[in-house]
């Protein structure tokens, strides 16, 4: 069975690169530029995982994750969230993130975090 991940970044240089990265390592892959999306992109595509960064231009994805954490449909799946401020990753055990990288993420340490979380 092929694992989904749902990507979640706002910056289209690293949406595309996220995509490439999961696809090239035979994830079936969704993406999506705005956090809006994340719950009508979770029903129709069930991901296994989310990777998303914490600053979405207008939206915050600690919310998201919290939201999502607190909701029994969508509490189960795994949220990795990653974002160009360091210090930030503090607040994401917060909202029940379950793992958080700093940008710039060295693409093998995504890649065993991903499959920690997989498993």
């Amino acid at each position: 069975m092929i694992k989904r991940i749902l990507a979640v970044e706002d910056e289209p240089d690293i949406l595309e690169i996220l995509q490439l990265i999961f696809s090239g390592e035979g994830y079936d892959v969704k993406t999506s530029s705005s956090g809006k999306d994340v719950f009508n992109i979770i029903d129709t595509f069930d991901p296994h995982l989310i990777v998303m960064d914490i600053m979405l231009g207008e939206l915050d994805g600690r919310d998201i994750c919290k939201n999502l954490k607190s909701n029994r449909l969508t509490n189960h799946i795994p949220v990795i969230m990653v974002s160009a401020h360091p210090g930030i990753g503090r607040t994401v055990e917060e909202v029940g993130a379950n793992d958080f990288l700093p940008k710039p993420f060295d693409i093998d340490e995504l890649l065993e975090r991903v499959q920690i979380h997989m498993s």
